[in-house]
């Protein structure tokens, strides 16, 4: 039982420390007419701050391409949802937990998957896949070793534990990461399109239940940092990061299906950022209905809860559902059997009201709609990017050093020590593992498989947002291309600094701007996503950083192109080579130069190469698309991974380093070259020889290494970069 407790009084400070800035505290007394409870003013902040309301972003969000005959569901609801034939849909997000794991890597982490898989499994889905994306500081600073160990700790602790393959990812290093690591999680699940899920609250005088696990004190204030007066009992009690149990999540994902089978859920929303506050207004607010909670009711794992606490408790592993009144008994005796909580806390109401009772007090008393369709939303001021400093003369450096540099960076090593440590082959249906390229998962009992990948390069969206933007969605279309898959459809996570500063903002506008025209263009609508703004420390942002996850489809498993380069195969570069150096993955590693543009991207030769590459899968043994670290990287890895050496005829550093776009690298049987070559001279795709694969050496034109050396450099450098 809940004990009202008095609460404190309203002052500028406390306003202040909810985060609402005096002309929307203005707005909200507008709203409401009277000053607000302590309550009401957490419900407030908690709906009006940035994470739940997108008010910088909306405007340019609205921008990008959000439907296409093969979307069902675009952005607005948990997830999105996108048709894969036969009466089957993938439904996918992505979203960032990166304050939350800085403070607390395992937990931050574990619960950033936690929360994402909720997004897929409460819309009906029952989640496949999963992936990451990660970005640390440097390797030498003293907080990165502690964050890269705990979130992958988490990672894997959580996914592993739940049952749900993580099949890919990236992880990188850069200083202005320091004070503020970047964790994106990505979901993906299937359902049947015709038994999915919404969160639109329907029908008057309907129960209002609580599922799931008991509401502690973990995570108050996790979206809408309370002050520091009024919270410290709070926190001595709990972070304001959340605490995760992936086998109570296990439970709630097989209660939640079997309850959907009933017939019984009229919406469904999951408890993520801001709780109970968020899942009741958006649920009410779609189905333009209000909602009344009686939190005595709510089940509660402490005592002596203050209304303020419930209604902005992140505790995990819940969820929020109006429930068809006939169908109680059975959706109460489906909870009991695996031992959650289930509770009526509510009713939806006809009036536009969001009202909270504890005992016979009245907490909150609020227009619920205009705490979600009437959020502040801003215009802000931008600036384009400034072109950054021209490229100056590198100095010499023979291939194989510049390739050494690479590989024993933890940017581009092997990344075993990292992926070993998730499952990627739980549910058994998992055909490319991570550590080359695109992860894929076969949809169970048919020929056809999904493939996931996570792509952005920072350091090309900060010389130039708008040619960084569009490559994003170009790499994730090349990575999903060289499986054999045609792309799907994506979802962003958008993380960059403070959007109050124009030059930040420029940034995000930039960014958008370039993926939209890239989505465009290779047919790859954002279903869904996440904003993830006020990344800095001590005025200093990270690099921008707008993820794309993606997912692509095989029709027919016979094209998937996921085998190994042989002994004696041809190396064919697809795709043309200016060199371009600009940003380059060699200038930042054997340099620290960060200098130049970044390479153009051409989005009508990227569909073009592309559309050839899912052509001819059938006659490549293995497949790259190239980026970082351009021809000689991706050659190095292909032939690394399948124990063979290697030899590109040129030795020109621009032209095997440099990160021209639109480009891939297949391995292809000697006596299949000439066809292959014709081919696409016929189809007007620039294609050309470059090498052999073979041998126990790296020899890059003139200049030569053992394989076994370099591969030694290789699959260590990252373990020794973060032991």
């Amino acid at each position: 039982m809940s004990h009202p407790t008095p609460e404190p009084a309203i002052t500028p400070e406390l306003v202040a420390s909810h985060g609402l800035k005096p002309d929307e505290y203005e707005r909200l007394l507008g709203i409401i007419g009277r000053e607000p409870t302590f309550t009401e003013l957490g419900i407030f902040s908690a709906m009006w701050n940035e994470h739940c309301s997108y008010k910088s972003s909306k405007k340019w969000l609205r921008t990008l391409p959000t439907s296409g005959p093969q979307v069902i569901c675009g952005p607005g609801e948990n997830a999105g949802v996108v048709d894969i034939g036969d009466g089957q849909a993938v439904i996918f997000k992505m979203e960032s937990h990166n304050h939350p794991s800085y403070i607390e890597p395992y937990q931050g982490a574990a619960t950033g998957v936690g929360g994402i898989l909720r997004d897929v499994f409460t819309m009906g889905a029952r989640p496949i896949a999963a992936m990451n994306a990660l970005s640390f500081g440097e390797p030498g600073h003293p907080k990165t070793a502690h964050l890269v160990k705990g979130v992958v700790e988490g990672v894997g602790g959580y996914g592993n534990a739940f049952g749900v393959p993580t099949v890919g990812g990236e992880v990188r290093f850069h200083r202005s990461y320091n004070g503020n690591c970047l964790v994106n999680a990505f979901a993906a699940g299937l359902a049947e399109t015709d038994r999915i899920f919404y969160s639109i609250a329907s029908g008057v005088g309907m129960p209002v239940v609580y599922l799931g696990a008991k509401t502690g004190r973990d995570g108050v204030g996790g979206a809408t940092m309370a002050s520091a007066e009024f919270d410290e009992a709070i926190e001595e009690k709990r972070p304001t990061v959340q605490v995760g149990d992936p086998f109570t999540e296990k439970r709630l994902l097989e209660a939640c299906l079997e309850l959907m089978a009933t017939g019984a859920v009229i919406s469904i929303q999951d408890m993520g950022a801001a709780g109970l506050t968020c899942s009741a207004v958006e649920m009410g607010d779609k189905g333009g209905l209000g909602i009344k909670l009686q939190l005595d009711d709510v089940p509660q794992r402490e005592s002596r809860m203050t209304a303020y606490e419930m209604m902005l408790s992140e505790s995990q592993e819940r969820m929020l559902m109006v429930l068809r009144p006939e169908k109680e008994d059975e959706a109460r005796a489906i909870f009991r059997k695996w031992d959650l909580d289930f509770a009526i806390v509510g009713e939806t109401i006809a009036e536009d009201r969001f009202l909270v009772l504890q005992g016979n007090q009245v907490k909150a008393d609020l227009p619920l709609s205009k705490l979600s369709s009437s959020a502040p939303e801003y215009d802000r001021p931008w600036v384009e990017s400034p072109r950054p400093a021209p490229l100056p003369a590198l100095p010499a450096i023979s291939p194989i050093a510049a390739l050494r540099a690479l590989i024993g960076s933890p940017n581009y090593a092997h990344k075993a020590w990292v992926w070993e440590q998730y499952d990627s082959q739980v549910g058994a249906d998992t055909i490319r593992r991570p550590g080359m390229g695109a992860g894929v998962v076969r949809v169970h009992g048919t020929q056809k498989a999904l493939a996931f990948t996570a792509d952005v390069t920072p350091r090309y969206v900060k010389a130039n947002p708008f040619e960084g933007g569009k490559q994003a969605v170009a790499e994730a279309f090349r990575n999903l291309t060289a499986v054999g898959a045609l792309p799907l459809a994506a979802t962003d996570n958008l993380n960059f600094g403070n959007p109050e500063k124009p030059e930040i903002m420029g940034q995000l506008v930039g960014a958008v701007q370039g993926i939209g025209a890239a989505c465009l263009a290779l047919d790859m609508p954002i279903v869904s996503g996440n904003v993830s703004l006020y990344n800095e420390t001590d005025g200093k942002g990270i690099l921008p950083t707008p993820t794309i996850g993606a997912v692509g489809i095989l029709k027919d498993l016979n094209d998937l192109i996921g085998g190994q380069a042989k002994a004696g195969d041809a190396a064919i570069l697809i795709g043309v080579t200016a060199g371009h150096l600009g940003q380059s993955a060699l200038c930042a590693e054997a340099w620290g130069i960060e200098a130049g543009d970044p390479p153009p991207v051409d989005l009508a030769a990227e569909a073009r190469h592309g559309g050839f590459i899912r052509a001819n899968g059938r006659a490549f043994h293995a497949c790259s698309d190239l980026s970082d670290g351009g021809l000689a990287l991706a050659a190095f890895e292909m032939a690394e991974a399948a124990g063979l050496g290697l030899t590109l005829t040129t030795g020109d550093i621009a032209q095997l380093f440099g990160e021209d776009q639109a480009r891939y690298l297949v391995a292809v049987a000697a006596d299949q070259v000439q066809a292959l070559l014709a081919r696409a001279r016929d189809e007007g795709v620039p294609a050309a020889e470059v090498g052999r694969f073979g041998g126990p050496s790296v020899t890059l034109g003139t200049d030569s290494a053992p394989l076994a050396d370099l591969s030694s450099r290789y699959r260590s450098a990252f373990a020794r970069a973060i032991a």
